[in-house]
């Protein structure tokens, strides 16, 4: 069982580049005039390279397009389907582990909160588990090192996107797990924790493997090596 909690507990930190996690920054808010927002779409777009601009509406909403990386250390829950892959099936929902390399670019408007973008993000995936358990971050880089912090739930991460820019490299988002402190076992089902045990004995089992494999490589040396001096008398 410390195993288990060891692991999880691990689980929790991200990996990848190297990072600095900060507090979530104390940043006003700046409310811009509809001339300023027009200004700063027309300087964002005539740097945009990929084509996913942004457009400013008459009511002064504007849409435009933001990505995601999906950085979760657990499986997530999701609709089963024939195309999803290693699975431990629950009724009709499976435990999908996503790759951390996973980016998913959403449309949206300057209207739409962290929390919506959080719940658009997993009903694109058709995730069932409870949006709660995620958290968005916003990752940039300063003086060369990459700063990571939690956004609030009603943060607007498109006016964000446009106060940086368009280069990933000055702001990038990031969907995570919630990060609490410590393990929130109320927040799963029981056929996550399942799961969740399954992969650990999966894992304990690979890893006793490989000690097993290796002292026995070390031991054949040794008894190699003592029958080389050792001579009866």
């Amino acid at each position: 069982m410390n195993l288990l909690l060891l692991l999880l507990c691990c689980c929790w930190m991200p990996q990848g580049l190297l990072q600095v996690d900060v507090q979530k920054e104390r940043e006003p808010h700046v409310y811009l005039s509809k001339e300023e927002v027009k200004e700063k779409i027309q300087s964002y777009n005539s740097s945009v390279t990929d084509k996913l601009k942004m457009t400013l509406n008459s009511n002064g909403i504007y849409t435009g397009f933001i990505k995601v990386q999906m950085e979760l250390c657990r499986p997530i829950t999701v609709q089963s389907s024939p195309s999803q892959g290693r699975c431990a099936h629950s009724n009709n929902e499976t435990a999908f582990c996503l790759p951390n390399d996973c980016v998913n670019t959403l449309h949206i408007s300057s209207t739409n909160t962290v929390r919506e973008v959080i719940e658009a993000l997993l009903k694109k995936f058709f995730v069932t588990d409870n949006p709660a358990k995620f958290a968005l971050y916003k990752r940039c880089h300063k003086e060369d090192q990459v700063y990571t912090c939690k956004l609030s739930d009603r943060e607007h991460p498109l006016y964000l996107r446009l106060v940086a820019g368009p280069r990933t490299e000055m702001l990038s988002f990031v969907l995570r797990e919630h990060e609490t402190g410590e393990v929130m076992w109320e927040a799963f089902s029981l056929p996550e924790l399942q799961n969740f045990l399954r992969i650990l004995d999966k894992e304990e089992n690979e890893q006793l493997h490989i000690l097993k494999k290796r002292y026995a490589a070390y031991r054949d040396k040794l008894e190699e090596a003592l029958g080389g001096v050792w001579k009866p008398g």
